[in-house]
């Protein structure tokens, strides 16, 4: 079983940046594919980005691509999801997720869940 701890979020203006990040614990965390969600009031959690075991791979929804990064650290067991120029549209609470594969194709699948962690952008 994977654990995920997201930290990072806070309030920033139109064209800022932030950096959340997510710590995955459990014996086969570093070998998991993980990925970043957000949901925004009163809508349905969405996909953001996702990265490979390795880190070698990535996937990003149209409406971020160009402005977030997703990364994982050396050892693996930390992702990163680095936001810049960032819009109010984007305002939403994220969730860093963990699957066992990697599929670019397919953004299902997804077994452990972080707590969540607020963005807030205004203009």
């Amino acid at each position: 079983q994977v654990q995920l701890v997201e930290s990072g979020g806070g309030s920033v203006q139109t064209g800022g940046s932030l950096r959340l990040s997510c710590a995955a614990s459990g014996r086969t965390a570093s070998t998991y594919a993980m990925g970043w969600f957000r949901q925004a009031p009163g809508k349905e959690r969405e996909f953001v980005a996702g990265i490979s075991s390795t880190g070698g791979s990535t996937t990003y929804a149209d409406a971020v691509k160009g402005r977030f990064t997703i990364s994982r650290g050396n050892a693996k067991n930390t992702v990163y999801l680095q936001m810049n120029s960032l819009r109010p549209e984007d305002t939403a609470v994220y969730y860093c997720a963990a699957r066992p594969l990697y599929d670019s194709t397919y953004q299902g699948g997804y077994n452990a869940w972080g707590q969540g962690t607020q963005v807030t952008v205004s203009s």
